[in-house]
């Protein structure tokens, strides 16, 4: 792979003879902004530790810029790692607290200035040096840390839910100052959260991961808009999951009615599993000639820039909604979906497959 910077060849790892992660491959490119995403448990935070060498795997090795780095201890390794509680020295100030890493690879004291003043003016904070660092809000205290971080040079930075502490506004403010930084810096960012938001906003590769295993990777568009899978459908933001039968291709049936689709491949007259999203759902007059299914509106809530509405159609099946468009409780409607807002996905084929797509 061209500029090919991190590649984890099988890591598997176990902890107390439960298995975390399972024959693990994954390739990341420099300078890119990837985000391991997944529920608790996922093995996204053993992922990132073994990258920076806190554990170690059981099988498997870690491969840093065309060099094998598995047994190499983390202070040996071109990358640092923010941590979401950011391990600042409280009786140390700023200026001390950016310079402990530099003073451990005996740095000259002008060298050490001049880095700690480009790093503050990097992350906003020009000019508190001299600060106590628990004075500081959370969200300058993250700055810090990611300060102290830089100023290393790393080839590599591991974010390991470094905003899970702040509040909504101070986490969005943030998630647009890692963007920035990563610009300016052009180095490879690896983040780790179980925000799928967070993942969606910062990220130039989603990894999406369940149960040790890497379910999908690919852009925030192919993650969002084609989930290979009901397990990434449900997890990132909502989705109407049916089931379906792929009459023939451009073409599948849904509760008896054929709705127009993009998808092609999957076969004649084949089950199948359909994701249309909330967002993607029209609602028209239930005699409209473009009705392709008829129910009565259950229920509606207010979420500020669009309404949450539930649809339940005469199969029984019960449609999530959002639009701007407000729609009472109790009309008869009719439901309508673009065929480009139809994604068609395989059936598990197998319970191992199935497994993994548990509800989170």
């Amino acid at each position: 792979m061209e500029n090919l910077l991190i590649s984890l060849e099988n890591i598997s790892k176990s902890f107390d003879g439960d298995l975390v992660l399972d024959e693990l491959k994954l390739d990341i490119k420099e300078n890119s902004f990837v985000t391991l995403l997944g529920p608790s448990g996922c093995g996204k935070t053993t992922t990132l530790r073994i990258i920076g060498g806190f554990i170690t795997a059981d099988k498997g090795r870690v491969i840093f810029d065309g060099n094998d780095i598995t047994t190499l201890s983390p202070n040996k390794r071109q990358l640092n790692t923010v941590f979401q509680k950011y391990a600042l020295f409280p009786h140390m100030n700023v200026f001390e607290n950016i310079a402990f890493g530099l003073r451990i690879k005996k740095k000259n004291e002008q060298y050490i200035r001049d880095k700690i003043s480009y790093a503050l003016k990097l992350v906003n904070l020009d000019g508190f040096e001299k600060r106590d660092v628990t004075s500081l809000s959370g969200g300058q205290q993250q700055r810090i840390a990611i300060a102290r971080a830089i100023v290393n040079e790393p080839r590599l930075l591991l974010l390991d839910e470094p905003l899970g502490a702040l509040d909504l506004k101070l986490r969005q403010e943030m998630q647009y100052e890692l963007i920035r930084l990563k610009k300016e810096l052009g180095i490879t960012f690896i983040y780790v959260t179980h925000d799928q938001e967070e993942a969606l906003t910062m990220s130039d590769t989603i990894v999406v991961m369940n149960q040790g295993y890497i379910q999908q990777m690919g852009s925030p568009e192919q993650i969002y808009n084609e989930p290979e899978n009901a397990f990434v459908a449900t997890f990132i933001g909502d989705s109407n999951i049916v089931p379906g039968k792929m009459i023939e291709d451009y073409c599948v049936e849904i509760f008896g009615s054929k709705f127009k689709c993009i998808d092609k491949g999957f076969g004649k007259n084949k089950p199948v599993d359909v994701v249309i999203r909330p967002e993607d759902v029209d609602i028209i007059d239930i005699n409209s000639e473009k009705t392709l299914l008829k129910g009565v509106m259950t229920g509606a809530i207010f979420k500020g820039e669009m309404y949450e509405m539930e649809c339940k159609t005469y199969d029984g099946f019960e449609w999530l909604i959002h639009s701007t468009d407000y729609v009472e409780k109790g009309k008869e409607v009719g439901i309508f979906v673009e065929p480009e807002n139809i994604q068609i996905m395989n059936k598990p084929s197998s319970e191992d497959e199935r497994a993994l797509e548990i509800d989170v």
